[in-house]
């Protein structure tokens, strides 16, 4: 049985493995500059958080995780969501962590007043954009992602 709850202090290692999985998946790995002081100093561990993580536990091991921030200023004049990472160790999918998880960030954006969740998906990850159809997600095709990389 999975449990659905904000990443704690105690979880960054764990957590940490699954952004470095993640890394791997989306072929960012060489660039990955995470530490697990990272992300205990800049989101576990501190009282103004530059990020928020729930959790996935099935059998006492972090098993998923969504990295999320708050997007404070919008046009609407509420606040939105972004997901920056949804993620579920090879070895637990199948379970419907995935879903339970951004059902959970659905739960927490309703409850912060918030009117939309935002995220974006790599072209190439059929899986990906295949799951989020099947949980009611549209692909917004009026926008295009910039960047400028420093």
């Amino acid at each position: 049985m999975a449990i659905i709850r904000k990443a704690r202090k105690e979880d960054v290692a764990e957590v940490y493995e699954l952004m470095k999985g993640l890394a791997v998946f989306e072929k960012y790995i060489n660039s990955f500059n995470i530490t697990p002081e990272i992300v205990l100093e800049k989101g576990l561990d501190t009282d103004e958080p530059l990020f928020y993580c729930l959790v996935a536990e099935v059998d006492g091991k972090i098993a998923g995780m969504l990295v999320y921030y708050y997007l404070m200023y919008t046009a609407q004049n509420k606040p939105a969501i972004y997901m920056k990472e949804l993620y579920v160790d090879e070895a637990y999918r199948g379970q419907s962590l995935g879903t339970k998880l951004m059902a959970a960030l659905k739960e927490e954006a309703k409850a912060q007043g918030c009117t939309q969740i935002k995220w974006t998906v790599a072209d190439w990850n059929e899986a990906g954009k295949k799951f989020y159809k099947g949980i009611g997600a549209e692909e917004n095709t009026e926008w295009l992602n910039y960047e400028i990389n420093l």
